[in-house]
C-alpha cells in the first residue's frame, strides 16, 4: 500500500495548512509508565536529553506549517503547562498563530471531565466553531516521531475523504494493542476494530496489520456533525476508535494514510514510549551511531524550551579518577567529575561524582550521583540525590526491595523511593 506522491492536489498545501487547526490530546496519565507519571501527564515526560514527549507532535505541526494549535490537557497538567508557556510562546498572534492550552472545563456536564478522545474535542466544539477551520487535525500527544502533516492533509483532499487516518504497519501479534484497520487496495477503510484478538491482515501481506497512529484529519463540518451525534448516543464511550469511526465507515469516505519514508518507501520511525521498557529502549536508540530518529537533522528540528546552562564539563585525568563519557549523550550543565559514563543519556544539570560508573542508563535533569556508585540499566528520575556507594542494576532481588523493576529488567528510581520527599503532601 503506497501513497501517490506525484498526484498534484487541486489546492496549494500552504492554503490547506493555513485553514487547519491541530488539536493535541495531552490529558492522559500514562499509567504504564508507573511512578514517572505520578506527578506529571505522560506528554510532559522528558525524552531524548532535553525534550518533552509533546515537543515531537508540536514540532511536527510547526515544521508542517500548521500554526493554529490547541493542547487539550487534563491529568496533572502543571508541568506540561509550564513547559508550553516557557518554550512555545514564540508564535505571532497578530498573524493568527497560536499554541493554546485548553484544559477540561466541564462545559457540557458539570459532573465529568473528558470521558474519551472524542469527548475531549466535543467539549471544545464552541471554540472550534468560532475559529472556523476547514480541517481539524487530531493528534495524540504521547508518541515520538517526525511526520509532515501537510502531506497527509493534501492526500486527504486529493482523495475527497471525510476522514483520513494515519497508520503504521505492525506485526500481527503487536496489532492486538492498537486500533486496526481493514482496507482495500485503494486505501479505503472497510473496518476498524480496537485491540482485536484476531487483527485483519493488510492486503497482500502476511503477518502484518495496519494500525492506527491516533492521527486523524477531519473535514471540520463533518467532525462537528459526528461529535454531536455521538454525544446524543446512549452508551457511547465518547472515543474516536471505539465509537465514532466504526459508526461512520459504511456511509462515508474514510481513507488510510500510511506513514512511510518518501524516499525508501519503508515504514518511518514511530515509537509509543508508554511503558518503562519502551521508554528506556527509545532513549537508548538515540545513542547509536546512526539512530533511526535523527535529532541532528536541521531540516526538521525538534523545538523545545531551551534552559540556559553552561557546557557539559569532564574533570580529572588520573588513572583511577578520569571524567569521561563513552558512546553517550550528555546535555548542558552536566559535570562528569572523575567518573565514567558509558552508553547512557544524561539530561541537563546532572552531576556524576568521583569513582562512580553509569552504564546503559537514562538520567533525568538535576540528578546528583554520589561517589563510588554503580548504576546499570536504570532510569533515574528528576532531582534524585543518589547516596554515596549506591549499587543499582546488579541484583534484581535487591533492586525490587527499593525500586520498581520492569519486565525487561530496567530499574526505575524516584526521589520518593530514596526517601527524599520531593513531592511531599501532608
Amino acid at each position: 500500500m503506497s501513497v501517490d506522491n506525484n498526484q498534484q492536489p487541486p489546492r496549494r498545501i500552504n492554503e490547506l495548512t493555513r485553514n487547519t487547526i491541530a488539536l493535541i490530546l495531552a490529558g492522559g496519565r500514562g499509567s504504564r509508565l508507573k511512578q514517572m507519571t505520578d506527578w506529571r501527564a505522560k506528554p510532559a515526560v522528558p525524552f531524548g536529553g532535553k525534550f518533552r514527549i509533546i515537543d515531537f507532535p508540536l514540532s511536527n505541526c510547526i515544521n508542517s506549517d500548521i500554526r493554529k494549535i490547541g493542547i487539550l490537557t487534563q491529568y496533572k497538567a502543571d508541568s506540561l503547562i509550564r513547559h508550553i508557556q516557557q518554550g512555545w510562546g514564540f508564535l505571532r498572534g497578530e498573524f493568527g498563530e497560536y499554541v493554546d492550552l485548553m484544559p477540561a472545563q466541564q462545559r457540557h456536564d458539570e459532573h465529568s471531565w473528558y470521558q474519551g478522545t472524542a469527548d475531549a474535542v466535543f467539549q471544545n466544539i464552541d471554540i472550534l466553531r468560532a475559529r472556523n477551520p476547514e480541517f481539524v487535525l487530531v493528534l495524540a500527544g504521547d508518541h515520538i516521531y517526525k511526520m509532515d502533516y501537510a502531506a497527509m492533509i493534501a492526500d486527504h483532499v486529493a482523495n475527497q475523504a471525510d476522514l483520513t487516518i494515519g497508520c503504521i504497519e505492525v506485526p500481527l501479534e503487536e496489532a492486538k494493542a492498537f486500533g486496526v484497520m481493514d482496507v482495500d487496495d485503494n486505501r479505503r477503510v472497510r473496518a476498524f476494530v480496537e485491540k482485536p484478538e484476531n487483527p485483519p491482515l493488510m492486503p497482500g501481506r502476511e503477518n502484518t496489520a495496519l494500525a492506527s497512529m491516533g492521527i486523524y484529519v477531519f473535514n471540520a463540518g463533518f467532525l462537528f456533525e459526528q461529535l454531536i451525534k455521538d454525544a446524543d448516543t446512549k452508551g457511547s464511550s465518547r472515543d474516536f476508535g471505539r465509537d465514532i469511526i466504526p459508526a461512520i465507515i459504511d456511509k462515508y469516505r474514510l481513507n488510510a494514510y500510511p506513514f512511510l519514508d518518501l524516499q525508501s518507501g519503508q515504514q518511518s520511525y514511530w515509537r509509543d514510549v508508554g511503558t518503562i521498557d519502551a521508554y528506556w529502549s527509545a532513549n537508548m536508540e538515540l545513542i547509536g551511531v546512526k539512530p533511526d530518529l535523527n535529532l541532528y537533522d536541521n531540516t526538521w528540528p525538534i523545538w523545545t524550551y531551551q534552559e540556559q546552562t553552561p557546557p557539559a564539563k569532564f574533570v580529572f585525568d588520573d588513572d583511577d579518577r578520569r571524567g569521561q563519557a563513552i558512546d553517550s549523550m550528555v546535555s548542558g550543565g552536566c559535570v562528569i567529575s572523575g567518573s565514567v559514563v558509558r552508553h547512557s543519556l544524561l539530561f541537563s544539570q546532572v552531576r556524576v561524582n568521583s569513582y562512580s560508573e553509569v552504564n546503559n542508563s537514562v538520567v533525568l535533569p538535576e540528578v546528583n550521583i554520589g561517589r563510588h556508585c554503580r548504576i546499570n540499566k536504570a532510569i533515574i528520575e528528576k532531582a534524585c540525590q543518589v547516596p554515596e556507594g549506591t549499587v543499582i542494576g546488579e541484583n534484581r532481588a535487591d533492586d525490587e526491595k527499593r525500586f520498581y523493576v520492569s519486565e525487561g529488567g530496567v530499574v526505575l528510581v524516584t526521589p520518593e523511593m530514596l526517601g527524599q520527599k520531593r513531592h511531599y503532601v501532608r
